[in-house]
């Protein structure tokens, strides 16, 4: 866990505020380390068999020790009762604000596992981080958090994995689906759900930064054939679509969240690890778990349809009026989605802050509250599947800190085949860099001095790859094969460097073993004249030359092996280093008042 988000002044990482008692063997919270003696509070530990709110004993209770003797070994620091804190559910609706906040409490005890222990220690955070990107350390009840979790088998459906020197891409997914008691007011009736708001959420392979980049609800885009699986456990395609809202990419149909993924995938050309989908719900016991979200208006608010009622100025937001404020399309800007979607930005943006606050992460009570919500109200691929798994990727992602966290919204314009203008279309002018500086892995907002540093050095040494002499189009030999491209890209490529770059000894050698999610160009070192024409070429960037070790025979055609970063003959590869001018972002470490 980063420096920004400890728990205290001098630097106390949350999770390490549980030690062990070497008088009972317990571990106890001490949120004050300097201090010689401090009131322990028994840590809770794995519920055994159905979730109870009763408490457990202590250890000195099963070893058969008195509490007579307990309270003679520490006369000045007794130890309170376990507390049983309370976990937010779904409003009921009671009145304005929400209602009722209560909710089943959590078993208590002492003991268990120390392995287990550090695992869960930054689960809270991985679920919460994943939904709004921050990060937590929290002691939880494991096999009950396993049984909130519900997942989705996607069938193939992305990478469903992640390598710990790659990016890591998840996509976010909130569902108009109206399940759940409150929400009857929210979205369409008798309508199984849309993709209604939409983030990808791209992890630096050096996770030192990340951009959540919001797709709007009303692009028009082509869905793929989708492979769900079927409550009777067989499976059903659910037919392509050209020309469609990108929201009917789940639950119209049939689909599920792995169509919504495959739909991304083809429409950014960027590869999905995992899904997380949320519902009306999540926004609100979320934001009631974690005390409120800090929102400022610009204007006062009385909407009718949201029910928003607020006044100029800064507000705490949860429960029903959370998602009152996230939901309304009529109180901000010119009143379209787009401005919507701002607004979730800086909702978004300001819950990240606050669950980063010292007031969060060294409260153990909103800590467990905060995962119980989330697991409860969150859906999932296979790949997140499991508290474990979700541990796993909590450790790569929280170190992040939120001023190196950028919302930003895929560009687009208005339909120009609609003379009442109610959808959009992709504004290739600025989509097409945007998306390659994603896909290239460079980030929208400023990251520390030296770790830029270190990137400036690292590029100036691949760059000398490109440094030297250039063979000419007529001399350059080159196989191309499709590893992860569009269908078809192979033959593309071939005719348009034969015809349009004068490189006539190319071949197309069809379908390549394995998919690759990057372009790569093989070349022995004496074609490396010819590897720098090419890469002029295609616009590759030095990344993608792979040097072999020894030269090659005379005739010995290079290999180049099209990735899924590959989008067409022409296309350059090579991310550019700044955003377009006009694309609209949101930095998760400022506050911006919603006007």
């Amino acid at each position: 866990m980063d420096a920004h988000s400890r728990g205290r002044a001098e630097e106390v990482d949350p999770a390490d505020q549980w030690v062990i008692d070497p008088r009972t063997g317990d571990y106890e919270l001490r949120l004050d380390r300097s201090a010689a003696q401090q009131p322990s509070v028994t840590s809770p530990r794995r519920a055994r068999g159905p979730l109870s709110s009763s408490l457990m004993p202590s250890r000195s209770a099963r070893s058969g020790r008195s509490a007579k003797a307990s309270a003679a070994a520490s006369p000045k620091a007794p130890s309170p009762k376990v507390p049983s804190p309370a976990v937010p559910g779904p409003r009921r609706g009671d009145g304005p604000g929400g209602g009722r906040r209560g909710g089943r409490q959590a078993a208590g005890g002492s003991g268990g596992g120390g392995g287990r222990r550090k695992a869960l220690v930054v689960v809270g955070g991985s679920l919460a981080f994943l939904l709004v990107g921050g990060s937590l350390a929290a002691y939880l009840y494991y096999d009950h958090l396993n049984g909130n979790i519900k997942t989705t088998d996607t069938l193939g459906a992305g990478r469903n994995g992640f390598q710990k020197d790659q990016p890591i891409n998840i996509l976010i997914i909130g569902t108009d689906k109206r399940t759940g008691d409150g929400n009857e007011g929210y979205g369409d009736s008798d309508s199984p759900g849309h993709a209604d708001t939409t983030f990808l959420f791209h992890v630096s392979k050096d996770r030192t930064n990340a951009t959540a980049l919001s797709i709007p609800r009303d692009l028009i885009t082509d869905i793929p054939t989708c492979p769900t699986k079927q409550t009777d456990g067989s499976t059903k395609n659910i037919p392509a679509q050209r020309g469609v809202r990108f929201n009917t990419s789940l639950g119209q149909e049939g689909r599920d969240p792995g169509c919504t993924m495959r739909t991304v995938q083809e429409l950014t050309g960027i590869p999905v690890d995992h899904f997380l989908m949320a519902d009306f719900n999540a926004v609100k016991t979320l934001s009631t778990a974690v005390g409120g979200v800090p929102v400022c208006l610009d204007k006062a608010v009385k909407d009718r349809d949201s029910k928003l009622n607020l006044t100029a100025g800064e507000h705490r937001l949860d429960g029903e009026q959370a998602l009152a404020f996230v939901r309304t399309r009529h109180s901000f800007g010119n009143e379209s989605d787009l401005d919507r979607i701002k607004t979730q930005q800086q909702f978004l943006s300001s819950m990240i802050r606050e669950m980063k606050s010292k007031d969060t992460l060294s409260s153990p009570k909103k800590l467990i509250a905060l995962a119980e919500a989330a697991t409860k109200a969150l859906s999932v691929d296979k790949g997140m599947g499991s508290i474990s798994q979700l541990t796993a990727l909590a450790g790569e992602l929280k170190g992040i800190n939120p001023k190196n966290i950028t919302f930003t919204t895929l560009p687009v314009l208005d339909n120009p085949a609609e003379r009442v203008k109610a959808t959009v279309v992709i504004n290739p002018s600025q989509a097409d860099p945007l998306l390659q500086m994603i896909r290239g892995d460079v980030s929208l907002t400023a990251v520390e001095q030296k770790e830029k540093a270190a990137e400036a050095a690292a590029k100036s040494k691949q760059d000398a790859l490109l440094q030297g002499n250039r063979a000419p189009a007529g001399d350059v030999r080159v196989s191309v094969s499709n590893g992860g491209g569009p269908q078809g890209s192979a033959s593309t490529t071939l005719a348009w460097l034969q015809n349009s770059k004068g490189v006539e000894r190319s071949s197309n050698v069809g379908n390549a073993p394995a998919k690759l999610d990057h372009t790569t160009l093989e070349y022995a070192p004496n074609q490396a004249d010819q590897a720098r024409a090419l890469a002029d070429m295609m616009g590759l960037p030095a990344s993608a030359l792979k040097a072999g070790s020894a030269d090659a025979p005379p005739k010995t055609p290079m290999k180049l092996t099209l990735g899924a970063d590959f989008k067409g003959a022409g296309i350059s590869l090579t991310a550019p280093q700044q955003a377009p001018e006009g694309v609209q972002r949101v930095e998760a470490d400022k506050a911006i008042c919603a006007k």
